[in-house]
């Protein structure tokens, strides 16, 4: 196809050849692909892979006399942001910038929009230049200073009225393909679109007196994001569509209610388990958001230290015996189950696992979901999987003695088990099982191994820098100085643009590990208490959940404070 030559399409080969960062004949493909797509010549160059967005935008801005700004590294004041109207902020995906002198800056990613700058002078009642900023800072941007979805709530406020997809509709269907004319299916789409988009594990809608507060838990920790102002006055609405989408009981606001989402982003299976919650200003909804295939990991993924790899793959390599992963809710004790059985998975073994819910799917796997409703109790799951001829069984949780007790019986006929305790630490996870009602001589046989474990946040590569260290301070909380006169430094988070400021991206385990040797089998026979356990186990190698986390602050991972915050006083030992 033939490209036409306009007076457009000259002034833009230009623009492209004064950017010098193309060949001649880049340059004709680049305005033929952009005209047959009708797309910006942004979005062309990106997707051919000639140059990254930043880099071309820049080189353009130079060529075209204009500034380019980085939008996370500037201050936007209050009265520039009204200059500009929620509406025309997402209609053409601008920011206004700065004033000066009476002319208004707005940041634009393509500014070959025809009559861009004569709507922006409209909307505005300003005189307008234009600045380049990427498309992903612009979107940042809108969303900090005028909230998740503004755009659709500015419509819904326009209009004055919500609509809802018919309930039949809401099966398992594209985020993309899901009705957008309704602006409360959308509000609520982008609500979880961002929180997608975040990584986040949770999301909070929750009722206030003067506002609906919405705060997302990640890496752990809970954000609260932006939104719009008057959202309160649409609270009833939203929280009737996510619990439509849940196939929940949109009328009962009286009792808790719990239903599922089942929804797919960009291809990628997603589970959202939904929970509400009557409170004094309305129904507080809460989500979780389980990627199906995302937790699916190996052994080295988990943030073990190599030797400890080496323990832990020995321990879930044996033929039978139970292993026990402790920590609180929230400590990736079904992350690093998931990782053992993925890391032994294979035609010659037969794997069963009960949980409750399933979180990940495994290919070569029979997963089993707890229906307590129906009477399918982990006991009762348990009981039956012993009939299955397994090798291996899974066990989502350890919650009662009759559970124990088959999880036990199955260790000692030769199967290998695998399960979740909440306890503080490894050694305590013994002290529970007794507690629970079972004699000590079948734990001192069973249990092969115990596992405590926490997740502390990954220090951002791009902006953690090197502390000083305050050698008092890290005295009083037990960090060994020895090692930090060795050579080694303290990090601290700093916070930029990659890591939404919060100076942490993803996060990692610190580890306990014990394997239940032949000298500690007659103190469980003797029902010792957890310190002696512990103490045994740390005179044969044992490194308590503090130390793996001093190895991970002194290699630039994490920070002090994350270590300190995840664990105990009582989870250190003085002697290491």
């Amino acid at each position: 196809m033939q490209t036409s030559v306009t007076p457009q399409s000259t002034k833009l080969a230009a623009l492209l050849e004064r950017a010098e960062l193309f060949t001649e004949s880049q340059i004709a493909e680049l305005l033929e692909r952009q005209q047959q797509s009708g797309r910006s010549i942004t979005d062309v160059v990106v997707d051919q892979g000639l140059a990254r967005e930043d880099q071309f935008l820049e080189a353009l801005a130079k060529a075209m006399d204009l500034p380019f700004v980085r939008l996370g590294e500037v201050t936007i004041e209050a009265p520039v942001l009204e200059k500009l109207s929620t509406k025309a902020i997402f209609q053409y995906h601008v920011i206004p910038v700065s004033m000066d002198n009476g002319t208004l800056r707005v940041a634009t990613h393509d500014p070959f929009v025809p009559g861009l700058v004569d709507a922006l002078r409209m909307a505005s009642g300003a005189r307008v230049r234009l600045a380049l900023s990427p498309a992903a800072d612009i979107a940042k941007a809108a969303t900090k200073f005028y909230g998740v979805g503004a755009d659709t709530l500015e419509r819904m406020i326009q209009d004055d009225r919500i609509e809802l997809a018919p309930e039949d509709e809401d099966g398992k269907k594209d985020l993309q393909e899901i009705d957008q004319e309704a602006s409360v299916v959308k509000f609520v789409n982008q609500i979880i679109w961002e929180a997608y988009q975040d990584r986040a594990t949770d999301i909070h809608l929750e009722p206030m007196e003067m506002s609906l507060r919405i705060r997302y838990r990640i890496d752990g920790v809970l954000h609260q994001t932006p939104v719009p102002a008057h959202l309160k006055r649409f609270q009833a609405s939203i929280i009737s569509r996510i619990k439509v989408m849940a196939n929940m009981d949109i009328a009962e606001k009286r009792l808790p209610q719990d239903g599922r989402i089942s929804l797919k982003i960009r291809g990628e299976d997603i589970d959202v388990r939904v929970s509400t919650m009557p409170t004094v200003y309305g129904e507080s909804v809460s989500l979780r958001l389980l990627m199906r295939h995302s937790g699916l990991t190996g052994l080295d993924k988990l943030g073990l230290e190599s030797d400890d790899e080496k323990v832990l793959k020995k321990m879930i390599t044996k033929p039978h015996g139970i292993l026990l992963v402790t920590g609180p809710t929230g400590s990736g004790k079904s992350t690093s189950l998931y990782a053992w059985l993925h890391t032994i998975n294979s035609v010659d073994k037969r794997i069963i696992t009960i949980e409750e819910p399933i979180e990940y799917e495994m290919a070569g796997i029979n997963q089993i979901q707890v229906r307590s409703e129906i009477g399918l109790t982990f006991a009762m799951g348990l009981r039956h999987i012993l009939r299955q001829d397994p090798d291996v069984i899974m066990v989502g949780e350890v919650r009662d003695r009759e559970t124990a007790e088959i999880a036990i019986r199955a260790a000692l006929t030769g199967h290998l088990v695998f399960s979740t305790l909440h306890t503080n630490d490894a050694a305590g996870a013994v002290t529970r099982l007794v507690d629970m009602g079972i004699e000590p001589f079948l734990v001192a046989s069973s249990v092969e191994g115990l596992i405590a474990q926490r997740l502390v946040r990954r220090l951002c590569k791009h902006c953690r820098r090197v502390k000083i260290p305050d050698h008092d301070f890290l005295e009083s909380v037990g960090f060994p100085l020895d090692r930090l006169e060795e050579g080694g430094n303290i990090w601290e988070a700093a916070g930029c643009d990659e890591c939404r400021n919060t100076g942490f991206t993803g996060r990692t385990g610190i580890y306990e590990i014990i394997p239940i040797s032949d000298r500690i089998r007659p103190l469980i026979v003797a029902r010792a208490g957890t310190t002696e356990i512990r103490n045994e186990a740390v005179k044969q190698g044992m490194r308590p959940l503090r130390y793996d986390g001093w190895t991970k602050v002194l290699r630039g991972v994490t920070t002090v404070e994350e270590v300190l915050r995840v664990s105990e006083d009582n989870e250190d030992l003085a002697e290491t």
